[in-house]
């Protein structure tokens, strides 16, 4: 029985083995990947003025989907719709519902669509997932997994082109540990509108999981104006404290997930070895005790032929 049970042992070696060996290896790539049932929305709010109206509040929200569709194992497509307005009130429209077009409280809505590697996080332009879209460059809407403390290109829709986004070190959110990055552009020649030509300035803030690469908040203060130096648009914004909770308790939840697939190689590798050599004990054990059975008998013979 006890050689069975160190026979078993050892066989059990060889599955824990295995199973560290793609916990290690395989699993990662696996599950460090954007999921495919994106479905977010993130709200936003803040203060503002437009086109020379007096500041007041401001509330938007952005709402992201995946297009299961087009989406693969290595790409995921995504459409995103945002919708800023005025909030004088505080009854302004919850997502997905926004303020008709002429309404004088909206400030701006559109549409994106733009798709991503799931691991890099980086834009995929190819026309097969995003058909005749505006072309992206760098990180859209997450960072990637394992996020670094160095400088990354971060998607701008005004200018259409990625900018600078630089680590600002550490910072906790709601006891979340995050990596704080920043781009800050002064005075930028861009089209402030639909052909309209104008001056473009942007202070952007994010705070970064740096285990799942999520958002978790966001401050942004940007100033678009005339040649002449007029106005357009002053828009301070920020991810309400509801949004910033829900993103922590995202993370965190995520963050454990993959905490445990982490720690799952080297588990199996202890108890692995552990059932190793419990393994070979045993069975060196039973055979020790047959020796030593043979051996005894072997003197019950030789007595008994010098008794003779």
């Amino acid at each position: 029985m006890r050689r069975v049970l160190g026979l078993a042992l050892v066989g059990l070696f060889a599955f824990l083995l295995v199973v560290g060996l793609l916990a290690q290896f395989y699993a990662p790539g696996q599950v460090k990947k954007t999921p495919l049932d994106v479905n977010t929305i993130t709200n936003l709010s803040g203060t503002g003025s437009y086109l020379g109206s007096a500041a007041g509040p401001v509330s938007a929200w952005q709402r992201t989907v995946n297009v299961a569709s087009k989406s693969t194992s290595d790409v995921i497509v995504m459409q995103n719709f945002t919708c800023a307005m005025k909030d004088p009130s505080g009854n302004a429209p919850q997502s997905p519902v926004c303020l008709p077009a002429g309404d004088q409280n909206l400030i701006s809505a559109s549409e994106d669509t733009f798709a991503e590697d799931r691991v890099t996080a980086m834009a995929v332009n190819d026309a097969k997932y995003v058909g005749g879209a505006q072309p992206h460059q760098g990180l859209v809407n997450k960072f990637p997994f394992d996020v670094q403390k160095k400088t990354y290109p971060v998607w701008n829709g005004v200018l259409g082109k990625s900018v600078d986004a630089t680590f600002a070190g550490e910072d906790t959110v709601d006891g979340l540990l995050t990596y704080k990055f920043q781009s800050t552009l002064q005075n930028v020649s861009a089209d402030i509108a639909t052909d309209t030509p104008g001056v473009y300035s942007d202070d952007l803030t994010m705070w970064i999981d740096p285990v799942t690469g999520s958002f978790i908040n966001q401050t942004e203060h940007q100033v678009r104006a005339l040649p002449d130096g007029t106005v357009a648009l002053d828009l301070t914004l920020a991810f309400t404290d509801a949004t910033v909770k829900e993103n922590v308790d995202a993370a965190k939840s995520n963050g454990s997930q993959l905490g445990i697939i982490g720690a799952l190689p080297l588990v199996s590798y202890v108890l692995a070895l552990i059932a190793l050599v419990a393994g070979v004990l045993m069975v060196r054990g039973t055979t020790s005790a047959k020796g030593d059975r043979d051996e005894a008998e072997i003197d019950r013979l030789i007595d008994l032929r010098k008794g003779v």
